[in-house]
Parts: C-alpha cells; structure tokens; sequence
C-alpha cells in the first residue's frame, strides 16, 4: 500500500506544484498530512489478492457533486492550507488499488494509469517517470481550458487493465 500511496500523493503534489501558490513547507506538510490521512482510510479496506474490492471506497473524487475530496480537506485542514489554494482541477478521480493507481481527469474521459506496481521491486526513478507521464496527461488539458464536454473529442489516453473497465 506504501507504494501506491507514494505514487498518489506525488501525483497529486506534483500537480499543485504546477499551480505555483503553495510555498515548499506547506506543500510538504500537506504531503505528509495527505499520506497519512489515505493510510488510516485504506488500512482496514486493501485487498491485494482482490484488487477491485473496495475500490469504491478508495475511490478519490473532485467533481461537481463533491467539490471536495474528504481526505484531501482532512489534510489541508491538518496541514494549515487552504483548499482553495491547491487549486485542483474541477473534475479528477484518483482511483488507489493494490498494485495500481488511475486517474480520470474529467467525468466524461477514460481512466488512465498513473502508476503500476508489481510484485517485484520496482525502481523508484521508473515510478516518477510514470507518474510524470500521467502528470503531464492532466496538466496539458488542464491549461487548455477544456472542459469534460470538450475533452471528449480529444483522443482517448492508454488504456488501462480492464479491471477498470466499470469505470470507464
């Protein structure tokens, strides 16, 4: 569970950094706050053997009907940042899975991987890479402008296993 978390809490990090308005000690805090809020959340519901089962609950959310994902205003609260401040898109899905992390930047998108872990060890240079790749994906039409009605004439971005499939 520790590498998915790293991966989505750098993930989401990285993505406010791009925004410029949090300065590096705040932004680390919020990290911290956010990593441990997510660890007590998923402990006693991470199934590695059933990757999909409670997904649901691990599910991240920012959209129009939750403007604000209960764990992230957990940590800004806890870390002294205001949400306003993170300034995240206004429709992204984190999904945190054993062995997986995806994300959905608009409501009408496919999901795409941000990061994947298999059993072996894997090098921590090739996970910032990925999460970069997935970073880069959302930043990009993040700056456009484009809203999830526009997003959907965009091209479609890598497909994910098809556990994900109910999602899409």
């Amino acid at each position: 569970m520790r590498r998915e978390l790293a991966a989505v809490v750098f993930f989401l990090k990285s993505l406010v950094k791009k925004r410029e308005k949090l300065d590096s000690d705040k932004m680390e805090l919020f990290a911290e706050r956010l990593t441990a809020a997510l660890l007590k959340k998923f402990k006693d519901h991470w199934y590695p053997e059933s990757p999909t089962r409670g997904q649901a609950y691990r599910c991240m959310q920012v959209n129009s009907f939750h403007r604000q994902d209960p764990e992230i205003l957990r940590a800004c609260q806890e870390s002294g940042v205001q949400y306003s401040d993170l300034r995240l898109p206004g429709e992204l899905t984190l999904w945190v899975d054993p062995g997986e992390v995806c994300c959905r930047y608009g409501e009408q998108n496919p999901c795409f991987s941000v990061a994947t872990f298999s059993d072996e060890e894997e090098d921590g240079k090739d996970v910032v890479k990925k999460v970069t790749r997935a970073l880069e994906r959302v930043t990009s039409d993040y700056h456009s402008g484009s809203s999830s009605d526009e997003e959907s004439s965009h091209s479609s971005p890598a497909t994910i296993p098809s556990r994900h499939s109910t999602y899409q």
